[in-house]
């Protein structure tokens, strides 16, 4: 799989991520390293994952992604084939959160300590903290930075006019600056990305990673009622939003267009992204490689314009 640059960094991804969420949840620590393995082999080279991962399965504490990754990588020896992201910010159920200098600090050592790994390839602020101060966060990831134990950073769940300030602030100080960013984005999920943020991506010349690209599986079209919900293993609670007229418009318009093109509806909501300007990639997670292959299609589909009009106006 050909790779691209994320944002303005040196950093090289396939332009499909794999989305960590599901080791230590959805998948055992088995299936978890026949996925990652997978992955691999198919030129997918960008794991996210992130501290908080997954805490809110009953007895887990957050860190299970990580700590599944860095077994996967100490029996694999992989780790130079793979681009390691993961986040910090959000609670953690031991009561730490947020972008202060002590929580970042420690909390990349205990990224690191479960990663198994000397450096983060890119670390995200999981979400903005309105209560520290932009020099005291950047100052963090600069110490991080130059201890070699962070190579880039980027921001996810910001608003327009924070991550803008952030950006700016950043520059004038020469601190660090963010690469990439993470947005909750799909066809259903449009409003939050589209206009404002992603022209603040555009201008500071941002990658952009998708988060929730199949809204939680609502996009593979398997999921047409409240019954088709309870088959869900995250739950229907992911996804009763999405089942009104306008979603069930959308998942008609992508039955059709996979039709077109014979590939599966998962494959035409991922690659819609791709489509979309100034996108580096969705973040999509799969449980079989059945599902994998499915998604990978993606990544060669092309949509000509009437295909993109079709999805475009069924969310209208």
């Amino acid at each position: 799989m050909e790779k691209v640059i994320l944002g303005n960094s040196d950093i090289g991804v396939a332009p499909l991520v794999f989305g960590g969420n599901v080791f230590g949840w959805t998948l055992d620590e088995k299936q978890s390293f026949n996925m990652l393995d997978a992955c691999v082999d198919r030129g997918i080279n960008m794991l996210d994952s992130a501290d908080v991962y997954s805490a809110w399965v009953d007895g887990n504490q957050g860190g299970e992604s990580e700590a599944v990754i860095g077994r996967w990588l100490a029996q694999s020896g992989k780790r130079d084939q793979v681009v390691i992201a993961t986040k910090v910010g959000m609670p953690m159920p031991n009561g730490g959160s947020g972008l202060s200098r002590k929580h970042i600090l420690k909390s990349a050592d205990d990224s690191l300590r479960r990663l198994q790994a000397d450096c983060i390839d890119v670390y995200y602020a999981h979400q903005d903290d309105p209560e520290t101060p932009f020099e005291e966060t950047l100052g963090a990831f600069q110490e991080l930075i130059d201890a070699g134990k962070v190579r880039a950073i980027a921001s996810s769940n910001y608003s327009a006019e924070r991550l803008a300030e952030m950006l700016k602030f950043a520059r004038a100080n020469g601190l660090p600056e963010f690469i990439a960013h993470q947005p909750q984005y799909n066809l259903f999920d449009r409003g939050d990305y589209e206009g404002a943020l992603e022209a603040v991506c555009k201008e500071f010349d941002l990658g952009v990673l998708t988060y929730f690209s199949l809204a939680s599986g609502f996009l593979t079209g398997k999921y047409h009622s409240r019954e088709d919900l309870q088959q869900s293993g995250r739950g229907a609670a992911f996804l009763e939003k999405y089942l009104n007229p306008r979603g069930l418009r959308i998942l008609e318009a992508l039955k059709e267009v996979s039709q077109l093109h014979q590939v599966p509806e998962a494959a035409i909501a991922l690659a819609w992204i791709l489509h979309r300007p100034g996108i580096t990639g969705p973040i999509a997670s799969a449980t079989s490689t059945k599902q994998l292959d499915q998604l990978i299609l993606a990544a060669s589909l092309e949509l000509p314009p009437e295909d993109m009009e079709r999805l475009n106006s069924a969310g209208d």
